[in-house]
């Protein structure tokens, strides 16, 4: 018998058009009389097979992928009034053994993942706390309130977490640091100003199962002995922000925030800041000055937060995914967490696979996995069936790391062995088609316009390297220049305040590092390998492999391409802005992309 059916409605599934298949579901099953409930519920991570809806039975869950409105009748007909699954759609299933959920899905998407933080996601509806509650949630707070704040400290100490926001600072240490700290007011924040391009882990969790941070929170605040609690979420995240204001509600009501929680005697509320998209605000002083209404810029360290932090007081921030992860170490022990992951990276991490990556979505994996394991086990490798030629880990401040070195494990150690980070857990896949010194220049423009300004190395440094970069990129490069390079990087990661400065040039250092001879091609022969910077390379069509059929005529917007129909077609170089449109749409393969002065 069917309980219910879902559609999964994060962010990711809105935009590949969830809305309208649950409206279409909706007008079905009133049209045709069935009482069954219709429920929203967050993004399981295969955000490659949106829109996804869930047959929901007793002890059993199948999951239907790319679920447009025209796919919802026969759906509802066959497999809803009939009971017949129809297998060809089917993307996944979920049943029940002892209690515990067991996964399969036709990719593998799931074989290799271990599910912590994400356990819930894709499976509650995130505006709910009733199905939190029914999920086990703030049973970890209630087994918490019953200890010492010193026990739960040393309960995530022995559990080996580090904190997820891209540092990877031992957690317990850093709520010990905020125990100890004098002080007649303590806060705790959460860092959810999730900020580098091609990461949506934070916002998944927030969007999918919002409480699952709260309850983490409010541990922690009981640990510490804070009182009040802030999260930073960047107002870009509407979505995020309205599911939390909506979590945060019921958990007053419900008596797990406010005053006297449980009758514990313990009191302590949470506020929601919304920041206005600064990247620098996710270095954690410059966060604290946004709170206090400031601009948001770094300070010098020490103090630390832990010791002089929000408005003058000792102050612990934890990431999202830090938080996520506290219920379930103080619900299942630490001694389970700790057997997950590699000796110094304990537990799970959640990435984020994006790119060109055929199976894009947020993943969870032991720490320890390969690299390899994850974009190709995982992932399926490139969408474009192209080998993968590197992954960016950590975003903006992370590195780029080559397809050779893909059986690095990640940890944290490991991962910056290489010359990248962690990060938060951005993975960005580039093929054979991406030309890293563009990659790099990619990055570091981010960087420029994030920087605050305040250090002379990293509001000018990054700026000179992007300079030199782009001179590169239009072929009027030197060897000199990627000397200077070379020099400046070091420079600005020793001479800036904050994170942002200091691992602002890993780009740039590991693109030299293992890509060089992409460097050289483009300053000794002018010419670009992966054939992507447009001032060296152009378009041509082959005229023996023309039909004439106007595609690229007609589709070219600075009507660069001429010829009569059914005659081979030509472009006028001058008029040609190397849009790449004609190279798109042809069916004949007659545009080539070369060499800027190749054939001259």
């Amino acid at each position: 018998m069917i309980k219910a059916i879902a559609v999964g409605m994060n962010s990711c599934g809105i935009a590949a058009g969830a809305k309208e298949t649950y409206e279409a579901i909706k007008k079905e099953l009133k049209e045709r009389g069935i009482d069954i409930p219709l429920k929203v519920v967050g993004c399981v991570g295969m955000c490659y097979r949106e829109p996804l809806v869930d047959i929901i039975t007793e002890n059993e869950i199948i999951t239907y992928g790319h679920v447009t409105p025209q796919k919802v009748s026969r759906i509802i007909e066959e497999h809803v009034i009939n009971g017949k699954p129809i297998e060809e759609w089917i993307v996944k299933k979920d049943w029940y053994e002892n209690g515990i959920r067991k996964t399969w899905d036709v990719d593998g998407y799931f074989a290799k993942q271990k599910k912590i933080v994400l356990e819930n996601s894709g499976y509650i509806d995130p505006e709910s706390i009733d199905e939190y509650i029914q999920a086990g949630g703030y049973e970890a707070l209630k087994k918490a309130l019953q200890m010492k704040p010193e026990e739960i400290i040393d309960v995530i100490t022995k559990s080996g977490l580090r904190g997820r926001g891209g540092a990877g600072f031992p957690t317990g240490l850093k709520w010990k640091f905020a125990r100890q700290a004098k002080g007649d007011e303590k806060y705790i924040i959460c860092n959810a100003d999730e900020g580098d391009p091609g990461a949506f882990m934070d916002r998944n969790v927030l969007e999918g199962d919002p409480h699952r941070v709260i309850e983490g929170m409010i541990i922690g605040a009981y640990a510490i002995g804070a009182t009040k609690g802030f999260i930073y979420v960047r107002a870009e995240y509407p979505l995020a922000i309205r599911r939390l204001k909506i979590a945060l509600k019921q958990a007053r009501e419900r008596g797990f925030l406010g005053e006297n929680i449980l009758g514990s005697g313990f009191s302590f509320d949470i506020k929601i800041k919304e920041g206005a998209g600064a990247f620098v605000c996710g270095e954690e002083t410059a966060l604290i000055a946004s709170i206090e209404g400031k601009r948001g810029m770094p300070r010098p360290r020490p103090p630390y937060p832990a010791q002089k932090g929000l408005w003058g007081k000792p102050t612990n921030i934890n990431n999202v995914e830090t938080w996520a992860n506290v219920p379930w170490i103080i619900k299942h022990g630490w001694e389970e967490y700790a057997k997950l992951g590699t000796e110094k990276s304990k537990g799970t991490k959640v990435f984020a696979l994006a790119g060109k990556i055929a199976r894009g979505g947020n993943v969870e994996v032991p720490m320890g996995m390969t690299l390899r394991e994850i974009l190709y086990e995982i992932g399926g490798g490139t969408k474009t069936g192209k080998k993968i030629k590197a992954v960016q880990l950590g975003g903006p401040s992370g590195g780029c790391i080559p397809e050779y070195l893909f059986d690095t494990p990640v940890d944290y150690e490991s991962v910056n062995a290489t010359g990248a980070i962690m990060g938060s857990g951005g993975m960005v896949v580039m093929d054979e088609d991406t030309c890293m010194v563009d990659v790099a220049k990619f990055f570091l423009d981010f960087t420029v316009k994030e920087s605050c300004g305040k250090c002379t190395f990293c509001r000018l440094g990054t700026k000179r390297m992007w300079e030199i970069l782009d001179k590169i990129t239009n072929g009027e490069g030197t060897l000199e220049d990627i000397e200077v390079l070379e020099k400046l990087a070091p420079q600005v990661k020793t001479g800036s305040l904050c994170g942002l400065g200091q691992t602002a040039p890993n780009p740039v250092l590991t693109t030299l590092r293992y890509f060089k001879d992409e460097y050289l091609a483009h300053v000794e022969k002018k010419t670009c390998p992966a054939k992507v910077c447009k001032p060296l390379i152009k378009y041509v069509i082959i005229a023996e492999n023309c039909t004439g059929c106007t595609a690229c005529a007609i589709m070219c917007p600075t009507k660069a391409i001429s010829g009569e129909r059914g005659k081979p077609h030509v472009i006028n170089q001058a008029e040609c802005i190397k849009c790449g449109t004609c190279y798109d749409v042809c069916r004949f393969n007659a545009i080539k992309i070369m060499d800027a002065h190749e054939g001259d």
